[in-house]
């Protein structure tokens, strides 16, 4: 007797489960555990790290992405505009802006920042300064193709409308049309922040004070001085999850509240 679609399906799920608890006990029983367990999971070890990683390492990392997003927000809103002006030169300007910056990995950005700038001009820029402009440049490349695609998406009646009440282009533009994209590019701009948050680890090659260190210094670090492993890598993962995990929430949370403002 041939199964209907409802047993084939449970019998598919009974196979499929088998495996995964196949594979998750071949594991359990395979792992090295002692040298997991001393390698990678050896938190007592991982003491000295604190305080210093909560109050320079995480904090550090939390000022370098807030300073670079209001730098790429900024930015991206400029170029957004530029992008869809009527001016084409203006236009011209932003799309080459916008293609190098996100063709060029963020690395080469820092370094040549933070190197190239003082020795081509002999100028030293402080650390934050050289994260801000690195970071938002690249972010803001980014970011302004989002915010375009936000501007675009307000009906075009909204302007036509504030228009036709005799209201400049110009205020229309930001008392109506940004705060609308504002709503729609939300999900996208919070996922933006988390990147940040991840690229802001890049500035190790620039030779930080202990003052100046983030998240990903102290694990470096850690792995070296402390005899823990990967431990300290682990443990600076985890406060980077810290940060991450509540703004991929927030970012669910905007994208469901805009599905349902579209039904």
């Amino acid at each position: 007797m041939a199964m209907t679609s409802v047993q084939r399906r449970r019998v598919s799920l009974g196979v499929q489960a088998g495996i995964f608890v196949a594979v998750i006990i071949a594991v359990v029983l395979l792992v090295d555990w002692p040298t997991i367990f001393e390698s990678v999971l050896n938190f007592p070890k991982t003491a000295p790290m604190f305080p210093e990683l909560i109050t320079v390492g995480l904090k550090n990392t939390l000022y370098y992405t807030a300073i670079s997003f209001v730098v790429g927000l900024a930015g991206g809103m400029l170029l957004a505009l530029m992008k869809m002006s009527a001016f084409a030169p203006y236009r011209w300007l932003a799309t080459g802006f916008i293609e190098f910056f996100r063709g060029v990995p963020a690395l080469l950005v820092f370094i040549a920042f933070g190197y190239g700038i003082p020795f081509a001009f002999g100028t030293q820029w402080p650390i934050p300064v050289v994260v801000m402009v690195s970071l938002g440049l690249v972010s803001s490349a980014y970011i302004a193709e989002t915010l375009r695609a936000g501007l675009q998406a307000v009906p075009k009646g909204q302007m036509e409308a504030a228009r036709s009440l005799g209201m400049p282009a110009w205020r229309a533009m930001i008392t109506i049309v940004i705060p609308q994209a504002f709503r729609i590019v939300l999900p996208p701009l919070t996922n933006e922040i988390i990147l940040l948050t991840k690229d802001s680890s890049l500035v190790y090659v620039l030779g930080l004070a202990a003052s100046q260190y983030e998240l990903t210094k102290f694990g470096r670090d850690g792995i070296t001085a402390l005899g823990a492993g990967l431990t300290p890598v682990l443990v600076a993962g985890l406060f980077y999850l810290v940060i991450t995990i509540p703004l991929s929430l927030l970012a669910r949370r905007f994208e469901s509240r805009t599905n349902r403002s579209r039904v």
